[in-house]
């Protein structure tokens, strides 16, 4: 597909979109929901996925809209609910090509065996190209770096495929590693991050993490890698204690927001994401201390997060996941869809090198979106501060903001 014809295509979805939008009240901006956390609660010593699905939207199964077998007559619905590639584009004010260059890795626990074949769905259905182990685009190793013998299948299906179709999503061009710990143990999802970094990539998603606790520290030098961008899920439960490896000040800890589309200059309104579903993770390290580049009052240790996007279920992407009982085509929040973005919106722009630490996005707010509104104390109440309420300038669900193109990458 020519870059002319891929641009048609995707002005295309976005017309196909609002168009279901209209019509359908089950889709991403609905007031209303049935969600649910993809993993558990973690054990001692282990991490959880950070992602909510969506349960009451069934989009079925197969490639959709104009790219479906037969033409776009033969879809059953034009597009599923949920944001695609073009919206997040059109929010986030991006470019639809770049990063050719770069390897984004996911690190998540345990197998998906359909992991590429549902990205293929996805991709097909979004006019994205191919990304498969044939073309070298797409790869799939254990914590090893080894294509054999993968792990057992830990119930993260729907969290890989969010991760997979997020990285897709920003930057369709960039290769994917798929980097599977044998389970969800902090000492195993380091190695693999730690593999990933040796395999390669440029940027490394963690879509994952656990309450900061003494004793982590031990495992921090995995998310620290010269030349390579690591990001990192601040969390799903709105303010309190910091999870880690969020915390860290060698990664870029991202935040979560509403997002929809308005009637004004931007074409979308976004605030910060808390509501009855889960809120994005904030909070002031105990353990941690503050690194220079962060100068925010009110926390004297580490504060979470650093930037942010979309992440509430309510106003969630289109993710294709046909494992684990889910239907195929549902749609999925939480700050595992808003770390994976980031680490796509970091490849499309091509400087991996910039983010040793977080502190690129402290040097000047020019090319973020500043979130005003929202908060996510609906669990604990930070006393109306930045530290859980969308504010002008820093705060902590949404960090520094979301991208407004690429100036500030």
């Amino acid at each position: 597909m020519t870059p002319a014809t891929r641009a048609r295509v995707r002005a295309l979805l976005v017309a196909l979109t609002a168009v279901a939008a209209a019509a359908a009240p089950s889709t991403a901006n609905a007031t209303s929901a049935s969600v649910t956390p993809a993993c558990g609660a973690a054990s001692p010593g282990f991490a959880r996925c950070f992602s909510l699905v969506r349960t009451d939207i069934d989009g079925g199964k197969g490639v959709r809209g104009p790219n479906a077998a037969g033409g776009p007559t033969a879809a059953a619905t034009a597009l599923p609910s949920g944001y695609g590639p073009a919206d997040l584009d059109a929010a986030y004010n991006l470019p639809s090509s770049g990063g050719a260059d770069q390897t984004v890795a996911v690190v998540d626990a345990g197998d998906d065996p359909k992991a590429e074949a549902d990205l293929a769905v996805y991709r097909q259905t979004y006019g994205l190209p191919p990304c498969t182990t044939a073309n070298g685009c797409f790869s799939k190793v254990n914590q090893q770096g080894q294509s054999a013998p993968l792990p057992a299948d830990r119930g993260w299906g729907a969290e890989i495929s969010l991760d997979l179709d997020m990285v897709s999503a920003a930057c369709p061009d960039c290769r994917i590693l798929l980097v599977e710990g044998n389970d969800a143990s902090v000492a195993n999802l380091s190695k693999a991050v730690d593999t990933a970094v040796a395999l390669g990539a440029t940027e490394v998603s963690n879509s994952y993490g656990t309450a900061e606790v003494n004793g982590l520290q031990s495992y921090s030098a995995s998310y620290g890698h010269p030349g390579v961008a690591i990001t990192v899920s601040s969390g799903d439960y709105g303010y309190g204690v910091p999870n880690w490896p969020a915390d860290l000040t060698s990664v870029t800890a991202v935040g979560g927001t509403s997002l929809s589309r308005a009637a004004n200059a931007r074409g979308w309104t976004e605030q910060a994401w808390g509501n009855a579903y889960g809120g994005a993770g904030s909070g002031c390290s105990a353990w941690i201390d503050k690194p220079a580049w962060q100068t925010d009052e009110n926390c004297p240790g580490r504060m979470v997060a650093d930037v942010s996007a979309v992440a509430d279920p309510l106003t969630g992407p289109a993710v294709y996941d046909s494992y684990g009982g889910y239907p195929g085509w549902v749609v999925i929040g939480g700050t595992s869809a808003s770390a994976p973005y980031i680490a796509g919106v970091i490849a499309l722009a091509g400087n991996p090198e910039r983010y040793a630490d977080a502190s690129y996005f402290y040097g000047g707010t020019a090319g973020l979106n500043d979130v005003v509104g929202g908060g996510n104390a609906e669990r604990v109440d930070c006393g109306g501060d930045y530290q859980c309420n969308g504010v002008t300038g820093y705060d902590g669900p949404t960090g520094n903001g979301s991208p407004n193109g690429l100036a500030a990458f």
